[in-house]
């Protein structure tokens, strides 16, 4: 039996990833939190005839989140507040930090075991964030905790396909780095199958991948940012973990992990400098993060430049959402 919770329940991603959550064949019981309106999204999911039993919370004085929380093995937080135009992900932190730090201690608290999917941006300062509380409470298992940088993933091969023919589901590209802006970093050179990129269109199709959150801010005008591509990315995501879990090896997805504690880690943050943390390929299995692979040394010329930038960006976001949770003294 699989229970699954979604804290941010009622939100633009929240929405659709528990309609995904709740047809799915992998889960048993789907959880619904957040601050309004859960209720009414869980009569609505509750109509369908899935084998998920569907049950929804609100805060209800403290106590909605124990509800929600307790006896779930897998967690997903898309709970925030979305990018407006001419917002970027950094903009986001001084609300959505606080907002993760609270859940994630409920998570601390009712279900220390869970396995942690952040999705609530900027990812790259929330899953630092995340790492801490649960440490602070003495149940941090990094082989527990994800960064889902997967829509990154889904975009890339999407935008190749525009590029070059064919179908995104052609396509694999691997994308390491971060999840905003020039922390993302798709190695075109290593698409499966071997796949050649015009060398007029490369640099616009990186540019496409790395900021193609901002096509869709910009095209929603003022009402919201990505959220049906990253709520279908998000249970992709959560899928694929859940098939691992379930026993069905083989399953490699990209998510930003804590390198220190997970196999094949430490040689990730060689390569990048000391970094904490980075998205790299990352094989599940039923204790969750079984063996991170790197695919750095491979890397072209052009995607090395793109690294050192994508380094720098990364190691002001991990510190600050570090020190959200733990200040260094200075």
């Amino acid at each position: 039996m699989v229970k699954a919770a979604v804290l941010g329940a009622s939100g633009g991603i929240g929405q659709p990833l528990s309609l995904l959550l709740a047809i799915s064949p992998l889960v048993d019981e789907l959880s619904l939190y957040d601050v309004v309106n859960t209720p009414g999204v869980g009569a609505d999911l509750s109509h369908i005839n899935s084998k998920a039993k569907v049950t929804a919370y609100l805060p209800e004085e403290g106590k909605g989140l124990e509800k929600a929380l307790t006896g779930t093995d897998i967690v997903v937080i898309p709970a925030g507040i979305p990018r407006k135009p001419g917002m970027t992900r950094d903009d986001l932190f001084k609300i959505n930090a606080g907002i993760v730090r609270d859940l994630v201690t409920g998570v601390a608290k009712y279900s220390p075991k869970a396995f942690v999917l952040i999705i609530s941006n900027p990812v790259n300062s929330t899953v630092p964030i995340a790492a801490e509380v649960l440490k602070k409470h003495e149940v941090f298992d990094a082989t527990k905790l994800f960064g889902v940088t997967s829509l990154d993933v889904v975009r890339a091969s999407t935008f190749v396909a525009d590029v070059v023919g064919g179908s995104p589901t052609d396509y694999k590209v691997p994308v390491v780095g971060g999840h905003s802006g020039e922390t993302i970093v798709p190695l075109l050179s290593q698409i499966t199958p071997k796949t050649e990129i015009p060398s007029d269109k490369l640099e616009a199709l990186v540019k496409r991948i790395q900021f193609g959150g901002d096509e869709v801010v910009k095209a929603k005008d003022g009402t919201g940012s990505a959220t049906l591509s990253m709520a279908y990315a998000g249970f992709k995501f959560a899928e694929s973990l859940l098939r691992a879990v379930k026993g069905e090896t083989g399953i490699v997805e990209p998510t930003y992990v804590y390198l220190d504690g997970v196999a094949g880690g430490k040689e990730v943050k060689e390569a990048v400098g000391g970094l904490d943390f980075f998205a790299v390929p990352v094989e599940l299995g039923p204790t969750g993060a079984v063996r991170a692979t790197n695919p750095l040394p491979q890397a072209n010329e052009y995607e090395k430049t793109l690294l050192e930038e994508a380094k720098k960006g990364l190691a002001g976001n991990i510190v600050k959402g570090t020190e959200f949770i733990t200040p260094t003294s200075k």
